[in-house]
């Protein structure tokens, strides 16, 4: 489940992700992300995953889908998380991408915070 949160930064995409997220939530996001790019040249993202399981199939193919036609228009990305392997995907996000990633522990959220709006 993708719950959107308040930001004040008009290119951030703000949102708690738990559970598994399906092909409807990404093209929310995937809506939003062209919203912002009508402002915009870069869009931001601040992800807090607790409780997060990954992807059903369809929303883990629609994912790739966007990843792959808007990566150049990604900015910054804040991931906070709780498991070793999403640090893990945030490391490997950043190595493949032009967008600055970095990982941040759930108790170090504000801290991501103040980073993607910097």
């Amino acid at each position: 489940m993708i719950q959107l949160l308040n930001s004040e930064k008009v290119n951030l995409i703000s949102a708690k992700i738990s559970g598994k997220i399906s092909k409807d939530e990404v093209e929310k996001i995937h809506s939003q992300i062209h919203e912002i790019l009508k402002q915009n040249s870069k869009v931001d993202f601040y992800f807090i995953l607790e409780d997060f399981d990954g992807y059903t199939l369809k929303g883990f193919w629609e994912d790739l889908k966007v990843d792959s036609a808007h990566i150049s228009d990604y900015g910054k990305m804040a991931l906070v998380g709780e498991k070793k392997w999403q640090e893990w995907a945030a490391k490997a996000t950043d190595f493949f991408t032009s967008s600055e990633v970095k990982y941040f522990d759930l108790k170090d959220k504000e801290l991501a915070k103040t980073w993607i709006v910097s």
